[in-house]
């Protein structure tokens, strides 16, 4: 998901209706990357989170590279830079292990909640590289979106597990963040998905290169994949194909259209989609996870100043 201070498309008098459907593709790409949380839960488990994250980006660079050679062309291809792709793409890979391990301790509807905290950590990222002020909004809106995730992990129930894995989920988010960033200012003339392709195409390389080592070695086994269900394999497409490629290339189309403001508020829905999905499938519903999700985005609110924390003159 990327970080830019302007869309990535000159914004125009747009008509009413272009702006509903940029908020509907938002919209998906955040539905689409919620439902491959549970869905992750089927196979989380099954590979060290080297090993799944490295998989996972192949299968999300193998569905991405044939678009963008379809949709650019191979001469644009050539041209790319690629080392400046795989290290990019290392911060971004760094992000998605992250997910994953942090996933493993905490479960989906931590990883989502510690993730709709991204619009604040881009924020912050602003402030400290691009001089952004400090304001009072910006602080209540950290102090708040940290306190709804407290409340929302139940970290007393959960213990030091939950809380390391909410630690990994964030670390993810400050990666991710900084990644998505640098993906828009170092590769400003490629296209949405030539951006996503190459930097999801680095991130492969990287942690393909983390994964294997252990093997080369000895210190680990390679993954086998024999004993692995039609549901497990399935959930692992939703999780690479849906909730990596196709929601990145949508979240970056969307984010053309609207700017990174609007777009990155529809993050803040995510824990509610992921607790609605697990709902659907029998799951209980936890009134004090809602209500922390629910901190959070009213923290994230009021940083970005849509809810103002006096009158204005």
């Amino acid at each position: 998901m990327t970080l830019s201070s302007e869309p990535l498309v000159p914004p125009g008098p747009a008509p009413s209706g272009g702006l509903v459907k940029a908020n509907l593709v938002c919209m998906l790409s955040m539905l689409i990357w919620a439902a491959g949380l549970p869905a992750a839960e089927l196979v989380i488990r099954l590979l060290p989170a080297e090993q799944l994250g490295a998989v996972r980006m192949l299968l999300a660079a193998a569905a991405l590279l044939p678009v963008w050679l379809a949709v650019d062309g191979a001469a644009v291809l050539r041209r790319a830079n690629w080392l400046k792709g795989i290290g990019v793409g290392g911060l971004i890979g760094l992000g998605a292990w992250a997910l994953v391990a942090g996933q493993a301790r905490g479960g989906p509807v931590t990883a989502a909640v510690i993730s709709a905290t991204m619009p604040v950590v881009g924020m912050a990222l602003e402030v400290l590289l691009d001089g952004r002020k400090i304001t009072l909004a910006l602080v209540a809106g950290l102090a708040l979106a940290l306190a709804g995730g407290v409340v929302a992990l139940d970290l007393q129930a959960g213990g030091a597990s939950l809380g390391l894995g909410a630690a990994l989920c964030f670390l993810s988010v400050l990666t991710f963040t900084l990644g998505s960033r640098l993906t828009v200012t170092a590769f400003p003339d490629l296209s949405p998905i030539g951006r996503t392709a190459l930097t999801i195409t680095g991130a492969a390389i990287t942690l393909s290169v983390i994964a294997g080592l252990p093997v080369a070695s000895g210190h680990a086994t390679a993954p086998d994949f024999s004993g692995w269900t039609v549901q497990q394999f399935g959930a692992l497409l939703l999780f690479s194909v849906g909730a990596l490629a196709v929601s990145q290339l949508l979240w970056i189309i969307s984010v053309g259209k609207l700017g990174i403001g609007t777009s990155s508020l529809h993050i803040n829905a995510a824990p509610f989609y992921v607790m609605l999905i697990l709902f659907a499938f029998g799951a209980a519903w936890d009134w004090v996870q809602v209500g922390g999700a629910a901190l959070v985005g009213l923290g994230v609110l009021v940083a970005q100043g849509i809810i103002p924390l006096g009158r204005r003159a």
